[in-house]
């Protein structure tokens, strides 16, 4: 392998490496909505990239990190990579923006994803964006896990207030026997 093709698969190495990776059919947009994609893939929100790239390069690269279904898949066809952290804001992104284009939903069409480990077809990879985005889950989580916790804190707490009333009721009666 020439140096030059080296040196891309390494930077495809280092973009796919960790990342959820999409992998987007663009044939027939034009230069200025790619543009207008890349940049609504890096959306702060998003935090995304967008590189076109031949199915080949992308092909050597997943062999590199060993992700072994992605390298033996049989790509065609004009491919653009979409790599990000989360893979729900990424396939929102990619279904936004071919809903808010004019004939973008036939030109932007996702192939298939490799998303922590798992080679997920078109069908798959679109129903990502059904699910919530990853902080809401982890703080759904987070509740169910103190849930308990928190019922077996006002457990203790109304025990204890219980007794509190019962002591404090004696009080007073001992307090009126006194006076009487």
């Amino acid at each position: 392998m020439r140096a030059e093709k080296k040196q891309m698969v390494q930077e495809l190495v280092d973009r796919m490496n960790g990342q959820s990776v999409i992998l987007i059919t663009y044939q027939g947009l034009k230069a200025n909505a790619i543009n207008s994609f890349r940049a609504k893939v890096a959306d702060d929100a998003v935090k995304g990239s967008c590189h076109v790239v031949q199915n080949t390069l992308i092909k050597k690269a997943a062999a590199e990190l060993g992700y072994k279904e992605l390298a033996e898949l049989d790509l065609s066809g004009d491919t653009a990579m979409v790599t990000g952290a989360d893979a729900v804001a990424l396939v929102k992104a990619i279904k936004e923006f071919a809903a808010d284009k004019e004939k973008a939903r036939e030109m932007v069409k996702i192939k298939l994803s490799y998303v922590e480990g798992q080679l997920l077809n078109a069908k798959d990879t679109l129903a990502l964006a059904d699910l919530p985005p990853k902080e809401v889950v982890q703080a759904q989580l987070l509740g169910l896990i103190q849930a308990p916790a928190a019922g077996i804190a006002r457990a203790i707490n109304a025990k204890l207030s219980s007794v509190v009333y019962v002591l404090d009721s004696l009080r007073k009666k001992l307090e009126e026997g006194q006076t009487a």
